[in-house]
């Protein structure tokens, strides 16, 4: 069975430092953490162990894994340690206000893609790492056409993109073990 897999950087990056703000009493809950816009901006989500824990979680074998986000800094190492990981980087430029643009729509393009021009529904699996509502009607699409599709992401993921899934991993219980 072969899997692909599409990670979205900021998503998974942003949502992990608010969990870290919790898990490091900087806010009191998820929610408390979103109203207030709190973040423990020291977290750092290893990149070769997050590929690690997808593998781990009955993902190995993957035909294709993809990490998309926006393009960093010139100084930023994140994207070669990515790569070193074993993703495929698509980057896009931030738009002029700099705000990320692209991203889950290039996710999405790219999962339907795959899904007509690469996979096979009877022996492979969908890998979404990421967790906010626009990926719902992807997830639809792909399990309608016979797709299992897997969603990992940290607890607080849209609990519409949850119900929408064959199956849902959180992260949190292996936060430690994801970061660097």
């Amino acid at each position: 069975m072969a899997k692909f897999i599409y990670v979205d950087n900021s998503n998974v990056f942003i949502e992990g430092q608010r969990v870290a703000a919790v898990k490091n009493g900087y806010a009191l809950d998820m929610q408390d953490a979103n109203r207030r816009r709190i973040f423990d901006s020291s977290y750092r989500l290893d990149f070769g162990k997050l590929y690690h824990f997808i593998s781990k979680n009955g993902n190995s074998g993957a035909e294709r894994a993809v990490l998309f986000g926006s393009r960093p800094p010139p100084n930023d190492s994140l994207w070669a340690v990515a790569k070193s990981a074993g993703f495929e980087l698509v980057i896009e430029d931030r738009n002029p206000d700099n705000k990320e643009k692209k991203i889950d729509t290039g996710i999405v393009a790219a999962m339907l893609e795959d899904s007509y021009e690469k996979a096979d529904k009877s022996k492979d699996r969908f890998v979404l790492v990421a967790g906010d509502g626009d990926h719902v009607p992807a997830v639809r699409s792909l399990m309608r056409r016979g797709f299992e599709v897997h969603v990992i992401f940290w607890q607080h993921a849209s609990q519409e993109l949850k119900d929408a899934c064959s199956h849902f991993t959180e992260m949190d219980p292996h936060f430690s073990e994801l970061s660097r």
